[in-house]
């Protein structure tokens, strides 16, 4: 069960660094705006997730964080460009960087705090 709460933080990565895109460009968080704007991406992580084999390892930072990154932003600009919405070189590097630090970055420190979780009990 621990791969579905892997999963799921993911996802909630890739719903915040929508909310705070739409918010910071003022288009607002309607439902229906925020599903156009997540769905690619979104998309991108499940692939991410599949091919990487997230559940196997799904805190790991490499293989399985680095393969849901690289999947999460590669496929989720290629469907943005596909259905006509934009991908300026600028949205491809913040989303690069925002989601790789934030997807790559809980995984590390959930893996700090298993690791002082075992140092502390002996």
């Amino acid at each position: 069960m621990r791969w579905l709460w892997a999963l799921i933080a993911d996802l909630v990565v890739v719903l915040l660094f929508v909310l705070i895109g739409r918010g910071s460009h003022e288009e607002g968080n309607a439902l229906v705006g925020v599903v156009a704007t997540l769905w690619p991406f979104a998309v991108g992580t499940l692939v991410g997730w599949l091919v990487g084999r997230g559940p196997r390892h799904p805190v790991s930072v490499v293989p399985t964080g680095l393969v849901v990154w690289v999947a999460t932003v590669v496929i989720g600009m290629v469907l943005r460009w596909a259905t006509g919405s934009g991908t300026p070189v600028s949205f491809i590097v913040v989303t690069s960087v925002f989601l790789g630090v934030f997807m790559l970055g809980w995984r590390a420190v959930a893996l700090a705090v298993r690791r002082f979780r075992r140092v502390r009990q002996g």
